[in-house]
């Protein structure tokens, strides 16, 4: 008897889902393993042209990776059978989702998109949710609502509900968002079935995936004699680390290359502080110091030394002991960053700053003040977010910024205050106890009082005095 095929549906059309769990489901395929396949749609219509293209050209596109030593190579993939085009009612996403071929629902929907407070809980009084309770569709909570509700009409199959954002403990966080969610909905029968029918492993991602350039396509043509309009590149580093805790079957990931494992806090734990943390900063420090890239930006003597100490003295003894060597980590991650060829942007990485605080770098804080040592590596970190929320509040970024969790009007009568740094130490959704602290707030002012001069002498040191 034949194997029944399955469906991975994807809720994210962006280009890390298609350089990365793509990939791995494209991989399987080529390996023989034709028993499951990606239906892919968005949430909101901010991909139309993409799924267009990708209509088109049958689900198919051309990934460009790029390793530290300028290799390029390219790969047609192919594990994407089905598009879902958007519309108001997200009815392709509801059918697909309410399939019982669809045995996995996963999703990549930035930090952002689960709005969650700092104590992790469902922000209630943010206007997406908000309107998503009174019936709307902007958030994954309103679209995996309607999708249930019509699998649930259409027989109930279990299916497994897979976060892959850079999220500590993605999966419980955003089952626990879902849950508040319906909760606050009344959907009382709704939740029970989403505890009884539903898991949500905990996931850790990585691919550095910038934004395609037009560029792209021009190199895809010229290396595979292909027109591609939907073409994505990334880094050639790839890594997908899962709890194996699906309850309607998986896809045999283990035979390319992901790991399956119990937990997966320790993986979690050092890709979200050593490597998100310190992109992120990166990308502030970058953009204050006038630079476009990443990798140009990693190369600054002092940006190097800043990213670097703030790992090794403060994010190590944080999470030692480890099952990784966190050294090498560190060393892989600051050379990844300095790929001159993947030219990721600082604005792509420096978005969604007032999620990253509180998730990526206070937990470091917290824990440094614990030992009883003060985190002088780590306050370089919000003490360039405070100033590249300055460069904001004034409208002298380079760029737009993008933060789904920063209110503008909060923001700019923070900087109209008498005392902004004060109040932005003080913000418990950023710091948590140590809002209340006189020692961060004072090492926060010595930090942010020497970095204007330290950034205008690109090999000078970033870290506090």
């Amino acid at each position: 008897m034949a194997q029944q095929h399955a469906v991975w549906m994807h809720i994210g059309a962006g280009s890390f889902h298609r350089a990365h769990q793509a990939w791995y489901l494209h991989r399987l395929l080529q390996q023989g393993d034709d028993s499951w396949s990606i239906a892919l749609g968005n949430i909101r219509d901010d991909a139309g042209p993409l799924l267009a293209a990708l209509q088109k050209q049958g689900g198919e596109y051309v990934l460009e990776t790029v390793s530290p030593e300028g290799e390029r190579a390219y790969e047609t993939i192919t594990s994407i059978r089905k598009i879902l085009p958007w519309d108001s009612e997200i009815a392709a996403l509801v059918a697909q989702g309410a399939a019982a071929e669809t045995k996995v629902i996963a999703f990549t929907v930035t930090e952002s998109g689960y709005y969650l407070t700092p104590e992790h809980e469902l922000d209630l009084q943010q206007p997406d949710v908000k309107a998503d309770l009174d019936g709307g569709l902007r958030t994954l909570y309103g679209a995996l609502t309607r999708i249930l509700k019509a699998r649930i009409a259409g027989g109930g199959a279990p299916v497994t509900l897979l976060t892959c954002d850079n999220l500590r403990h993605n999966g419980e966080r955003f089952r626990h968002g879902f849950l508040s969610f319906l909760k606050a909905k009344g959907e009382a029968a709704l939740a029970q079935w989403v505890c009884d029918k539903t898991t949500s492993p905990n996931t850790m991602v990585d691919r550095i995936t910038p934004r395609p350039t037009p560029d792209v396509a021009e190199r895809v043509l010229a290396a595979t004699g292909r027109r591609d309009a939907a073409p994505v590149m990334g880094e050639s580093f790839i890594q997908w680390v899962i709890e194996d805790d699906f309850i309607n079957g998986r896809p045999a990931l283990e035979k390319v290359g992901v790991e399956l494992v119990d937990s997966v806090l320790p993986w979690e734990e050092a890709k979200i502080r050593i490597l998100n943390a310190t992109h992120s900063c990166i990308a502030w420090a970058g953009t204050l110091a006038g630079l476009s890239y990443i990798d140009e930006s990693t190369r600054v003597a002092g940006i190097y030394q800043m990213a670097r100490e703030y790992v090794s003295q403060d994010v190590i003894p944080s999470l030692t002991p480890s099952p990784l060597d966190l050294a090498d980590y560190r060393d892989v991650v600051l050379a990844r960053f300095a790929n001159p060829y993947i030219k990721d942007t600082n604005q792509r990485v420096a978005a969604d700053g007032m999620s990253k605080i509180p998730g990526m770098v206070t937990p470091t804080l917290v824990e440094c003040y614990r030992r009883g040592e003060a985190p002088a590596a780590t306050a370089v970190l919000p003490a360039l977010f405070f100033l590249f929320l300055q460069r904001w509040a004034k409208g002298d970024l380079p760029y737009e910024y993008q933060d789904g969790a920063m209110r503008p009007e909060a923001v700019r009568a923070l900087f109209a205050s008498d005392d902004p740094l004060a109040a932005f130490a003080a913000d418990e959704a950023l710091f948590a106890e140590l809002s209340r602290s006189e020692a961060f707030l004072n090492l926060l002012r010595r930090t942010v009082a020497g970095l204007p001069q330290r950034l205008a002498q690109p090999d000078a040191a970033l870290s506090a005095v």
